[in-house]
């Protein structure tokens, strides 16, 4: 992050020096942009722990005392691919040099963030003879909202084109990560199945405030006077934390579960609310290391996590100057 900092102070120096030794041959003018991107994940992270689970693609096999762990892959990805629209109002000063302010709505392509099948959960011959299992998939999906101030460098103009570089920020200002979880309970006395469960939830993680950084490669073409149509080539690059989770739906066969008397998780504040910290002990309300359990009426303490939004994306559009 210092290193990109450091780069556009040098950016925006040497192209302020160009803009006080050249005179400019157009007036000072305003431009806006209308325009959708797509985007492309340029890294992949594991992703962080979903409800509990570890960020893993597993598969057991085998019933009761031979179920077992059979194959397991890491769940890795980025929600850096998407689409996007924005609007763009763009300032000139000069031949060079000009400044631009975006405002984007974004919406990545769904990941999966963790998977297990058939895992036996419970089974106590002493007790009762039903084993249930349990098959789950997590997909989750961002949508933001952000300003990007950026600032740019205008190439020159010929035979209707005009290349231009731009280097900012990315400022988010509103955004989700929205977890969705299918859960399956299959329970068995025997070789006889006597029960089954289709849950599902869904779970809102709110965002810590953050930056980003921006850098891209364009080129405007003349359609008319004051009309253009435009391309630019965007690297963006910035992560997320956590700061809490909501759990807004829990369904079991279709039936709300969540506000419903029969259901644990009305009254649990706990059950159905997440609050991320940096570190968890003894005062943390997480049975893990707090020795007096877990305070139902407050949120979960659980570590804080992160995800990625890095990606590479081609922005095509309309360009109207005053």
């Amino acid at each position: 992050m210092k290193k990109n900092l450091f780069l556009l102070g040098l950016l925006v120096c040497s192209m302020a020096t160009m803009a006080q030794t050249e005179k400019a041959d157009k007036p000072e003018s305003w431009y806006f942009k209308l325009g959708g991107s797509y985007f492309n994940q340029t890294a992949s992270t594991e992703f962080p722990v979903v409800g509990g689970q570890l960020p893993n693609r597993d598969v057991y096999a085998g019933t009761l005392a031979n179920n077992k762990l059979v194959s397991r892959e890491s769940v890795t990805g980025s929600f850096g691919q998407g689409f996007r629209s924005g609007i763009t109002a763009g300032y000139r000063f000069s031949t060079r040099l000009g400044v631009e302010m975006s405002a984007n709505y974004y919406i990545s392509n769904e990941k999966t963030m963790a998977q297990t099948t058939n895992r036996l959960i419970s089974y106590n011959p002493a007790t009762s003879p039903v084993a249930t299992y349990v098959s789950f998939t997590a997909e989750g999906q961002i949508k933001a909202f952000d300003l990007a101030p950026a600032i740019v460098m205008f190439l020159g103009e010929a035979h209707g084109f005009e290349p231009y570089t731009k280097v900012g920020v990315i400022v988010p200002i509103h955004g989700t990560l929205d977890i969705k979880t299918d859960r399956q309970y299959t329970s068995f006395a025997g070789a006889n199945q006597v029960a089954a469960t289709d849950a599902y939830s869904k779970d809102v993680v709110k965002p810590n405030a953050t930056l980003g950084f921006m850098a891209a490669l364009g080129t405007s073409y003349k359609l008319g006077k004051h009309i253009s149509a435009f391309a630019e080539l965007e690297y963006r690059n910035f992560t997320v934390h956590g700061k809490s989770k909501e759990t807004t739906i829990y369904t079991e066969n279709g039936v709300d579960k969540l506000n419903t008397n029969t259901n644990f998780r009305v009254g649990s504040t706990a059950s159905n609310h997440t609050h991320y910290v940096d570190h968890l002990d003894t005062t943390s309300n997480n049975a893990l290391t707090n020795p007096n359990g877990v305070d139902q009426s407050k949120p979960m303490d659980e570590l804080s996590s992160y995800v990625g939004i890095s990606g590479l994306g081609l922005t095509v559009g309309l360009k109207y100057s005053l």
